[in-house]
């Protein structure tokens, strides 16, 4: 075990490395730039190269080209400059490029862009959000593994707590299993000899090497998908066996809710918490059943109620579910306001409960 005391960014950076990651590319936009910072650091001594780009489109677009050759390869930026790689996401997804997407974003408000998308085509990104940077290391060599088990490009779903924290990690590798080979990526044959390669989201293919074609290569995606979806769901319960009331989070507000409902049981209140660890694919069967033993489901996250259209279509009775989040943002910009903190999530919760039946 390697046990070392590092920034999140690091820790990430280092995570990264760790998993065979040799090519990094990103823009500097906060708080993604520490990242980008720290894989520059870290990139020579590994062998591996990581360039500051012109653009997030730049970025994405060389991650691309990288990954298409078989190198482990990732990038990354905030929601904004996420925004601007969505159409290369997309593609990445349909023509099967694996790499990893870092979204390190600014407060809760990313939930549906990195779960629904912005790109064209039937396609979905496996999304992680971990809850701390010891969780998020895991994560991050996880993600590595899943998007070379099933060639996707996949996002970690982090925020500036992530990147500014200092914690104790864990760093060594972790083992997740065989790989399938890369007997698909590009190798740079040419030359009109008939034995190119090409990476293309229709797989019409050459006349000696014939590709799926278009409705072939689309269903083999739909069906790819819906294998993850049921393949890959992951979360975590807290005390949530016997509960009457169940907050559901994600990612970095779960340690304050579980804050709460530790303060909560000592007062004898019925409370656990769940909290879904794959925002896609969603755990849609573990939420409906940690929840239905509860008279009231409370939905906690930090923007207009996003990840609560993902609980609705998970709870067949919707009339028990509560939203107490909200818009939730500093001055800044970059970090969660006045409702990331245990005293007004306790406060939300007490209203549910006073409201009774």
């Amino acid at each position: 075990m390697a046990v070392r005391l590092l920034q999140g960014s690091d820790a990430l950076a280092e995570a990264a490395v760790t998993a065979g990651c040799r090519f990094f590319t990103g823009y500097p936009m906060l708080p993604f730039t520490g990242l980008l910072e720290s894989m520059a650091r870290r990139m020579p001594d590994a062998g591996g190269v990581c360039m500051n780009a012109a653009s997030e489109i730049e970025a994405v677009n060389m991650t691309i080209g990288a990954a298409a050759a078989g190198a482990r390869a990732g990038t990354g930026s905030c929601g904004q400059g996420i925004a601007l790689m969505q159409e290369a996401v997309a593609e990445a997804a349909l023509n099967e490029v694996p790499f990893v997407l870092f979204n390190m974003a600014r407060g809760q408000q990313d939930y549906f862009q990195c779960t629904r998308g912005g790109g064209w085509g039937d396609y979905r990104t496996i999304t992680l959000a971990p809850r701390d940077v010891v969780e998020a290391v895991e994560h991050t060599q996880l993600l590595f593994h899943l998007a070379d088990t099933y060639r996707a490009p996949v996002i970690l779903l982090g925020d500036y707590l992530i990147a500014d924290t200092n914690m104790s990690v864990d760093v060594s590798p972790r083992d997740y299993g065989p790989l399938p080979a890369k007997d698909w990526a590009l190798d740079g044959s040419t030359g009109g000899t008939g034995s190119s390669r090409q990476i293309w989201s229709w797989d019409i293919g050459k006349a000696n090497r014939p590709g799926r074609g278009p409705d072939g290569q689309w269903k083999h995606i739909a069906d790819k998908f819906a294998a993850v979806a049921e393949a890959e769901q992951r979360h975590e319960s807290f005390m949530a066996d016997d509960a009457e009331y169940l907050v559901v989070s994600w990612g970095t507000s779960g340690p304050f809710v579980d804050y709460v409902v530790e303060e909560l049981r000592a007062e004898g209140v019925r409370i656990g918490s769940f909290r879904p660890i794959s925002l896609w694919p969603f755990p849609e069967a573990a939420l409906a059943e940690a929840a239905a033993g509860a008279r009231r489901v409370l939905v906690y996250e930090l923007n207009a109620g996003q990840m609560l259209d993902d609980v609705r279509l998970s709870i067949p009775d919707r009339s028990k579910i509560r939203f107490i989040g909200g818009v939730s943002i500093d001055y800044s910009g970059m970090r969660q306001g006045e409702l990331l903190q245990a005293s007004a999530i306790r406060a939300a919760v007490r209203r549910v409960i006073d409201e009774g039946d």
